[in-house]
C-alpha cells in the first residue's frame, strides 16, 4: 500500500509540474492575475505530494519492502536502520526523486515568501522552476537532458528581462512637471 501510495503522489506531483509549468507562463503572456496565481498554489501542491512520495520510499527502505525494486537491490533485511535510510537516495532513483524534492522546496519556498517580486517574474520563475523539475522525473535525467536545463533557464532569464517593467533598475516614467529641467 506504500509504495502505490507514493506511486500515486509521484504521478500527481508530475500533473501537477506540468500545469505549474504552463499555465502561469501563459497567464504572464496575457496578463490575466488569476492564471499567473496558479502556479503558487501549484507549487506548494507539488512540493506536498513529492515529499510524500519521498517518504513512502524512506518507508519501503526502512521496513524492507522487497517488492519494490530499488529496495530489492540496494538494501537488506539485515542493514543497520542509518543505512537503510541513506540508501533512499543512494540508488539512482532516490537520488532523482531527492533532487526534484529539492527544487520543488525551493518552488513551495518561493510561492510562500515571493510576496515582494513582481507577478508576472514570480510566475516566470516558477513555471520554468516546474519545467526543470517534470525534466528530472524523466528516466535519465543527469545523462540526457541536463542541457537543456540549463537552456530553459538562460531563455527565461532572457525572457524576462525582455521585459523593462520587470527590471529591478529599470527607470520609472517621469511623471508631467511644470518645471523644466534647469529652473
Amino acid at each position: 500500500m506504500i509504495p502505490e501510495l507514493g506511486h500515486f503522489a509521484l504521478v500527481l506531483a508530475l500533473a501537477l509540474g506540468l500545469i505549474q509549468s504552463i499555465v502561469p507562463m501563459v497567464g504572464a503572456r496575457q496578463h490575466d492575475a488569476a492564471l499567473m496565481r496558479i502556479g503558487s498554489s501549484t507549487a506548494l501542491m507539488q512540493f506536498v505530494c513529492v515529499m510524500i512520495s519521498f517518504l513512502a520510499l524512506i518507508i519501503c527502505y526502512v521496513t524492507s519492502d522487497f517488492s519494490v525494486a530499488t529496495v530489492y537491490e540496494n538494501s537488506h533485511s539485515m542493514m543497520p536502520l542509518v543505512y537503510k535510510i541513506t540508501s533512499v537516495w543512494g540508488s539512482h532513483e532516490g537520488s532523482t526523486l531527492l533532487w526534484v524534492l529539492i527544487l520543488s522546496l525551493f518552488g513551495a519556498l518561493v510561492a510562500l515568501f515571493g510576496l515582494n517580486l513582481p507577478t508576472a517574474l514570480k510566475a516566470h520563475v516558477l513555471s520554468v522552476q516546474s519545467w526543470i523539475a517534470c525534466i528530472r522525473l524523466y528516466h535519465k535525467p543527469m545523462v540526457l537532458l541536463i542541457w537543456l536545463g540549463g537552456v530553459v533557464m538562460a531563455l527565461d532569464g532572457a525572457l524576462s528581462l525582455s521585459d523593462r517593467r520587470l527590471r529591478i533598475g529599470a527607470p520609472k516614467p517621469a511623471a508631467n512637471s511644470a518645471m523644466q529641467p534647469g529652473e
